[in-house]
């Protein structure tokens, strides 16, 4: 993908790519060290853990890949861009890349294409960072149950392919002090979806709120296996996406795990970079 648009001094980091076979996938690759893998939602990319990457790079390998559809990754029309599809695609990133030790960082959709490896593939991640996300089905939520059969309709599929709904308009939402999301940072999103062909990313995540439950369903299932790793859990509390609700069953189920709420709405990383550091420091040094 034409990577003009990209703003390098925010996101300075050398550009990788793997071939999937059914388009490539981008990723960075910066440092040495402890290795860290960060795994976004929608409707961003990379990008979204550029604060992050900047200072955990110092001291550890830090890898941030884009989903197919997303970001610098290609957009092939044809490709299957259901959660469970991009979990298909990370596993075979990280097999390529031979990580056999990290920590895993998630965040929104990114919780269970990412927990999805680690459920598989459990001795091979030692730590979480789990960022407002879930892992189970959201038929319970009515919100979600309204969110999804709009994505699901015409309207919907017109707002997301035609209008660019999802960066243009929920990101904003999303954010609690809108002070924090810049003009410029702001396009560094709407212009990873430049046209109607780019955006069956963001569409399809949509419609995968209960498209995909069934899935859901079954990483759930199988939570014992998480249940087994140290865990920090990192809950911007005014997220009006993700409500607190969904933290309660975090908290409920994963007893032993360290939660830390911050005043922040849907994208933690971005609004409160500092304070998300701080934590994630002591974190891994425990």
């Amino acid at each position: 993908m034409n990577d003009s648009w990209v703003d390098r001094e925010g996101y300075p980091f050398h550009s990788q790519y793997f071939n999937t076979g059914n388009g490539c996938l981008h990723y960075v690759d910066e440092g040495k060290g402890d290795v860290i893998l960060f795994v976004h939602g929608t409707p961003v990319w990379s990008y979204v853990y550029r604060k992050l990457l900047k200072d955990l790079s110092t001291r550890h390998r830090c890898i941030a890949v884009d989903h197919l559809g997303f970001g610098l990754s290609d957009r092939p029309p044809n490709a299957d861009y259901t959660p469970a599809a991009h979990a298909q695609r990370l596993d075979s990133l990280i097999e390529y890349l031979k990580l056999k030790s990290f920590t895993l960082v998630v965040h929104d959709f990114g919780g269970p294409i990412g927990l999805s490896y680690l459920l598989k593939h459990s001795a091979h991640v030692k730590k979480v960072i789990l960022f407002n996300t879930w892992m189970w089905s959201l038929n319970d939520y009515p919100e979600f149950v309204r969110a999804g059969k709009i994505a699901a309709s015409i309207l919907g599929k017109w707002l997301y392919k035609y209008f660019n709904f999802s960066p243009r308009v929920l990101i904003r939402q999303a954010f609690y002090d809108k002070s924090r999301l810049s003009k410029s940072t702001h396009q560094q999103y709407i212009r990873a979806f430049p046209d109607s062909k780019s955006r069956s990313g963001p569409l399809a995540f949509a419609k995968g709120l209960l498209g995909s439950s069934e899935w859901f369903t079954q990483l759930w299932e199988k939570k014992q296996i998480l249940k087994e790793k140290p865990i920090m859990i990192v809950w911007g509390n005014k997220d009006p996406l993700l409500s607190t609700v969904l933290l309660k069953r975090w908290r409920e189920y994963f007893t032993d795990a360290k939660i830390v709420e911050i005043e922040s709405g849907h994208f933690v990383q971005e609004e409160k970079p500092l304070e998300v550091l701080q934590y994630i420091h002591q974190f891994l040094k425990e």
